[in-house]
């Protein structure tokens, strides 16, 4: 069940109209990383998550958290446009507001479509995308993911800080950074205490065993670029993060097997092979006549 209560987590209020830059904040709103992305994201770990108790608990209040962001997020998106104005000034351009639109970096869906308000949408206007969320019933693979979602969406809130020097702006974003920092924080604290409990481990997922990997190369860097230095990292010696193995560091091709011949599909896919067409279309007539379908 959700319940909506007409107030806002925080103050989103702009001290002028800017269309301009309701486009650039459209980013974390409806792209990948935005504030739709994490809301639809947690939501869906929810709902699929097998375990009971403290972490559904914590992804169901942090999703409910994210939809007041999307909502704050619309809120300021709104009243940067509600008195914007259509066109751009210069005589050259008015004549046309579509021209005035784009020279002036505006998205034209938000007057045509939208009427002056915020869409599901990134700064170049495409669609919002279920595709995005990730939802695997892991929960360090989730909760990881996570914590890239979040460092990923605050890097873009960072950057967006710099490009208005509106107060009221400012104001949201400043707020939003410091969510941002707690759930950083948060999901890595998450994926740390599944580690020490046991519910989780690494390699993920932790309960699928390592005998049946190629154990040769499990811990082995494999360098495929004409560049050194990635031997000098971490990764290349040493114990392994997991702590099940040592990292080792393997210079040139890795390759030990020759490529297979060419495949040769049903002679009705029409797929062009090295045998004669004539061929091609005799046996496909043999297949039908097989009722090999």
């Amino acid at each position: 069940m959700f319940l909506h209560r007409q107030e806002l987590q925080f103050k989103s209020t702009p001290n002028k109209p800017d269309a301009v830059y309701a486009r650039k904040l459209q980013e974390v709103l409806g792209g990948q990383y935005g504030e739709i992305t994490v809301a639809m994201q947690y939501m869906f770990q929810g709902w699929n998550m097998h375990t009971p108790g403290k972490y559904r608990d914590l992804v169901f209040g942090v999703a409910s958290e994210e939809i007041g962001h999307v909502e704050m997020l619309a809120t300021m998106i709104a009243q940067l446009l509600e008195k914007a104005p259509l066109g751009i000034t210069e005589d050259a351009v008015q004549d046309d507001p579509t021209v005035a639109a784009v020279i002036g970096g505006t998205d034209v869906q938000h007057a045509i479509v939208a009427g002056a308000g915020a869409r599901p949408v990134d700064s170049n206007g495409n669609p919002w995308q279920g595709s995005f969320i990730t939802a695997s019933g892991n929960l360090l693979a989730d909760f990881t993911a996570n914590a890239n979602a979040e460092m990923q969406g605050r890097v873009q809130v960072a950057r967006l800080y710099h490009m208005t020097d509106d107060a009221g702006v400012r104001e949201l974003l400043s707020f939003l950074l410091a969510r941002d920092t707690m759930h950083q924080n948060m999901w890595l604290a998450a994926a740390a205490e599944l580690q020490e409990e046991g519910a989780e481990t690494m390699p993920t997922p932790g309960n699928f065993p390592q005998s049946k990997e190629f154990t040769e190369v499990s811990y082995q860097y494999q360098n495929f670029s004409d560049g050194a230095q990635a031997s000098e990292g971490r990764w290349a010696k040493g114990p392994s993060v997991d702590g099940h193995g040592e990292f080792t560091y393997h210079d040139g091709p890795t390759t030990t097997a020759p490529m297979p011949p060419p495949t040769h599909p049903d002679s009705r896919l029409y797929g062009t092979t090295e045998l004669p067409n004539t061929v091609e279309k005799v046996a496909g007539l043999a297949q039908d006549k097989l009722n090999k379908e």
